[in-house]
Formats: structure tokens, C-alpha cells, sequence
């Protein structure tokens, strides 16, 4: 996507491209890989709690960071100035990797197929509605969980907009534009019982207009689903410890094989040999029937993007297919040193870091069995139908995981909901104890974000429901 002045933001039309690319390309001598990737930002967030608005946040931010890699040594550094004066400074920082010395610094201020495609459009996500009428929405969201049910003691409700121009300007006259809008929404649902209270949250987000998310039949929807799952955990019991079956729900589920698994498949940690799938390229590392996918590519989906942030088209990646590891995610650098193709997986938080290979959407596939098939055949075991925060070891997948919503599985039947349920085991273990993979594909509905190296990111989740069989539960009782 070549820049395009005409659409860029005002900080890039005042920039003198060509001078730029005659000082990048003088640094770039001698050097084997790197990019100057420019960036202007916009974001915005309104909380609403307690009955009133709680904050209320505008931000702009732009500036650089400009890379130069000579073999495995990276001399990086950032400004957040965006002038002809700022980049030679940072050229002549950066350039020492040529001399094999290592490089981060932020300066103060006083070769793949590719097309036009684009996976989202050119929503402006800050300027779709105006203030008063987000604050009227977070009311309305407010007064609806209110009018739902007489338990309901604490309602809190967010937005946040998000819009980025960025341009990759690489050796050579390779200049590359894309605009990157993204929004969410969140909602939290407090409701108490005699004495006890419960809370669940639930949201929605992706790479389209304001407008589209905040349709009432989408929010009130949202709303609905925070106080079920708050009212089947005030009726919840403590959950029992023990290894036995697992059925997981489909979409937002798929966090565990996120982290779990997907983190592991991310090229960096393979170059290293530090990742659990280091040096089993081809090998069986999952159940039969398993296939795993990362795509960048998927339409309004939030971990998509038209480029990655090297300026390579992002696609769709297999990892594992029928069990068996076929792929990797690779940025430039883990692309080269391993001798494979760039994937399009180079993705940083922002211009002041370092790109690194990233998960973009990446979800097990769906089969063929039902959900109601996985729970009848299941004696004793977990049916976890929501997950909150967890904590993955990429050397050996190791993980423990807490589920948010689950219920105890009894003689082929769902019963008693349980709270305080952990999932631990490791992701290649776990991934090979797979028996039955739902028909019920699902992504889950916008939310995620991903941290690697201090850095976080926007991506997508998805899976179908699943049978597993054997995992630890880590329970209260």
C-alpha cells in the first residue's frame, strides 16, 4: 500500500519522503534488514460507573522508530518528533548495529506478493458519534442493567476508540500507508443476594464503526449476558479439585490456546530453541483432527491488519494441521535466520518499540461433533464456558488458567455451577488429549489483547467447543 499524501494525517504530509528515504538508505548500507515506521495516533475512553461519568480521555501521540538490523544485532530508536532532523539522529544511532553493537534508545524532543486489499474500512472511530451522545449510550447501558433485575448493585460501562495512519518507509523506495481504526466496548455487571455479591463483565470490539457496536440489539445483548453469568456464580458452589474430563465452550475459550499453544508457534522462540515446539517441525504435536490457524486477514476482525508493521501483507497461516506442525509465525528477522518466508506476523504496540513475531486471529478449526455429545459421554468432569486471566511458561507450555463460568459435568449431565476453578497442565500436553472437536466454531466477540516482551497488541480468539480429557483442576474444596 504505497503512502498515500492525500489521505495521510497532516504530520506525514509535511514530512520530506524522499529526504528521508536518501538518509535511511545511506544508514542502511552494509545492513541486511530494517524499516523506518512512522505513526499518528488518536485514542478516546469514557468510563461510566457508579451511576456517573468517571472519565473521560482524548489522546494524540506520533512519532517514529526507526530500525536497522545487521545479523541478529538491532539498533533501534524512536521520537516522538516527527522532522528530517530527528530521523538523521536516529540514523546515525542505529547505524552502529553495522558495527555489531546493540542499540534501544528514545531520542528527546526540544518482499512478498502484494494488492490493494484492505480487511476493515476507513471508519473514523472517535468523530462517529458525538460526546453527548456516547454519554447518553453509557446511561441508557446503565439504566438497562438497572431495569433488568432488582439485584443488580453496580453497573460500570466503557468505551474506547482507537484510530492509527501509519507509514513503513524501507531501503530501496518501498514506502507502505494503512490506516487502522479499532473500537470496544466493555461492560461489567455487579448483582448481590443475600449478603453475597457476584460480578462478570462481558464486551465487544473489532475494526469497525462506532455506530455498528453500539446498535441497542448488540449492547443490551452484552448486558443480558454480564448479568447471567453474574447470577449463576452468586448460585455457585466451590469447585472440587482433582484431574478429570474437560468440555470448553467455543469462541472466547480459545484464549487458552492462545496462550497455551499459540505464544509457543511464534518464530522468535523457535529461532531461540526456547519454545515447547522448538525443532518438531512435521511432527505429530497434537490430537489427530486438530488445526490450528493464524490469519490476519479476516474482515473487521480485531487482530487484522492490512500489513503487519515491517510493511508485509499479513495471510493466513496453518500452524498445525491434522496434528501435525507445519508453520510458524515469523516477523523479517526470524523469517531470515530460519530460512522460511516472511509470514506477516511483525507486529509492535507502537513507534517507540521493536517489532516482534505476533499472533494476529489465531483459532483451532471446527469437526464434526456436537457439544451435547462431548457432555453425555463425559462421567465426571468440567464444563468451562468462560475464562479470565492466566499465566503460560513458553518453555514447556506449563499453564494455569481461571475459569470465570463452569459447571460440574455428572453422569453425562451438566449440573452444578462451580466457582474458583483453575485449569493446569502444558499446552502440548493438552493439545495431544484432545478427543472430540465441536461443530460450533466460534470467534469470541472482539476483546483481546495480547502481551509478549512488555508489549501489547490487539487480537482475535476462536475455536469450536472441545473434549479433553484428563486435565488437573486446581478448585476451593
Amino acid at each position: 500500500m504505497p503512502l498515500d499524501h492525500a489521505t495521510s494525517p497532516a504530520a506525514f504530509k509535511d514530512l520530506d519522503i524522499q529526504a528521508c528515504q536518501r538518509l535511511f538508505d545511506e544508514a542502511m548500507t552494509g545492513a541486511d534488514d530494517g524499516e523506518i515506521f512512522f505513526e499518528s495516533r488518536e485514542t478516546e475512553s469514557l468510563v461510566f460507573d457508579d451511576g456517573r461519568l468517571k472519565g473521560a480521555n482524548y489522546g494524540a501521540d506520533q512519532g517514529f522508530g526507526l530500525r536497522i538490523v545487521s545479523d541478529e544485532t538491532i539498533g533501534f530508536a524512536n521520537a516522538a518528533e516527527l522532522s528530517l532532523e530527528a530521523i538523521r539522529r536516529a540514523a546515525d544511532a542505529a547505524a552502529q548495529a553495522k558495527q555489531g553493537k546493540a542499540l534501544s534508545l528514545s531520542l528527546s524532543t526540544s518482499n512478498p506478493p502484494r494488492s490493494n486489499q484492505r480487511y476493515y474500512g476507513a471508519h473514523d472511530p472517535i468523530s462517529d458519534m458525538d460526546f453527548a451522545a456516547k454519554i447518553a449510550l453509557l446511561e441508557s447501558i446503565n439504566a438497562y442493567a438497572r431495569d433488568k433485575h432488582s439485584g443488580v448493585v453496580q453497573v460500570s460501562a466503557s468505551i474506547a476508540s482507537d484510530q492509527r495512519h501509519i507509514a513503513i518507509l524501507r531501503a530501496g523506495g518501498e514506502i507502505y500507508h494503512d490506516y487502522r481504526p479499532l473500537v470496544r466496548i466493555s461492560i461489567g455487571v455487579s448483582v448481590e443476594k443475600n449478603g453475597c455479591r457476584e460480578t462478570a463483565s462481558t464486551g465487544g470490539g473489532g475494526r469497525i464503526g462506532l455506530t455498528e457496536l453500539v446498535d441497542p440489539n448488540n449492547w443490551q445483548a452484552q448486558v443480558d449476558e454480564a448479568l447471567r453469568q453474574a447470577l449463576v456464580n452468586l448460585e455457585a458452589i466451590p469447585a472440587p479439585t482433582g484431574e478429570m474430563d474437560i468440555v470448553l465452550g467455543n469462541g472466547w475459550p480459545g484464549v487458552l490456546l492462545h496462550e497455551a499453544v499459540g505464544h509457543g508457534l511464534e518464530g522468535d522462540f523457535n529461532r531461540k530453541g526456547t519454545s515447547a515446539f522448538s525443532g518438531k517441525m512435521g511432527q505429530q504435536v497434537a490430537a489427530k483432527g486438530v488445526t490450528v490457524v493464524d490469519d490476519g486477514t479476516i474482515t473487521d476482525a480485531r487482530g487484522s491488519l492490512n500489513i503487519d508493521d515491517e510493511g508485509t501483507p499479513t495471510q493466513a497461516t496453518t500452524l498445525i494441521e491434522d496434528g501435525v506442525l507445519v508453520g510458524y509465525m515469523h516477523d523479517r528477522l526470524s523469517a531470515r535466520k530460519m530460512n522460511v518466508n516472511v509470514t506477516g506476523n511483525g507486529r509492535r504496540q507502537s513507534y517507540a518499540h521493536q517489532p516482534l513475531p505476533r499472533m494476529t486471529n489465531t483459532f483451532m478449526t471446527g469437526g464434526s461433533d456436537t457439544r451435547a455429545d462431548m457432555i453425555a459421554s463425559t462421567k465426571r468432569g468440567l464444563y468451562a464456558v468462560n475464562f479470565g486471566g492466566g499465566q503460560v511458561d513458553i518453555t514447556n507450555g506449563k499453564f494455569v488458567f481461571q475459569c470465570t463460568e463452569a459447571y460440574l459435568i455428572e453422569d453425562g449431565k451438566v449440573t452444578t455451577p462451580v466457582k474458583g476453578a483453575s485449569l493446569i497442565g502444558d499446552g502440548p500436553a493438552v493439545m495431544r488429549q484432545i478427543e472430540m472437536i465441536g461443530n460450533d466454531f466460534a470467534f469470541d466477540p472482539g476483546v483481546g489483547t495480547c502481551g509478549k516482551a512488555g508489549q501489547s497488541v490487539p487480537v482475535g480468539i476462536g475455536q469450536p467447543s472441545l473434549k479433553i480429557r484428563g486435565i488437573t483442576v486446581g478448585g476451593t474444596q
